[in-house]
């Protein structure tokens, strides 16, 4: 019990971990919520639990928007570290990740401004900037997803070439390597089918999930990157 508090503190000491949890409880809040509210014709207390739920996921989700009108600095220096890719063996990998990182750097200002908007900070219509931000989510995401089966599809032919002259370690490393892109790419695809439901109606499902529905594919989504924080923790204390 007490090891577990203390790896929980432990992941709320740093923003990313704190960013996590606080968007796995939102996710799971309204998970919890819409499946509540759904039982809401016969049960008053569950419709009431529900609606309670849903405000508080509203509520972290604020949080979160917040949290990141900060994270502009972060990303503008982790761009200008990644630059063109040089150090990628591969150019489609390359190319994808700088596209990924112009739709990641460019979706912070539009948040923002539509934020900025609902707060009455500014004077301007915040719809427009939402979709955008969305837009440039939605990009991020798809690319994301790309960059990962085309990664997979590099480990799978260097798994191979291992399989015949590669030590049983450098052969561990690679099936690792392939698990948290697999990982990488349900968690994407979790996200992106919300970012589509946040599209105006007319676009695929846009419009079209139930709350729970939202919560479950962003639940999905939180854990498996609370999964990844903690195996990339655990491979960082290995090589230590």
């Amino acid at each position: 019990m007490q090891q577990s508090v203390e790896a929980l503190v432990k992941v709320l000491e740093s923003y990313r971990g704190r960013d996590k949890v606080i968007r796995t409880v939102c996710y799971g809040s309204q998970l919890v919520g819409g499946v509540l509210s759904r039982k809401a014709e016969t049960d008053v207390s569950s419709r009431q639990l529900g609606k309670s739920l849903l405000l508080f996921s509203a509520q972290l989700s604020h949080c979160r928007t917040v949290l990141r009108l900060f994270d502009d600095l972060s990303m503008l220096a982790y761009s200008h570290s990644y630059g063109t890719g040089a150090g990628e063996e591969d150019a489609a990998v390359r190319w994808i990740s700088v596209l990924t990182n112009v739709a990641d750097q460019l979706y912070y200002p539009c948040e923002h401004i539509a934020w900025a908007a609902d707060a009455e900070l500014i004077k301007v219509k915040s719809d427009k900037w939402w979709l955008l931000s969305t837009v440039l989510w939605g990009t991020s995401l798809l690319l994301g997803i790309l960059r990962s089966l085309r990664v997979l599809l590099l480990l799978k032919k260097k798994l191979n070439r291992h399989e015949s002259n590669g030590s049983a370690s450098s052969r561990s490393q690679v099936r690792r390597q392939m698990r948290g892109e697999v990982l990488s790419v349900l968690s994407s695809m979790a996200d992106l089918s919300n970012a589509i439901h946040w599209m105006p109606p007319g676009f695929l499902w846009a419009g079209r999930f139930p709350n729970w529905l939202v919560g479950l594919m962003g639940t999905i989504s939180s854990l498996i990157g609370l999964i990844q924080m903690n195996a990339g923790d655990n491979d960082q204390s290995d090589s230590t």
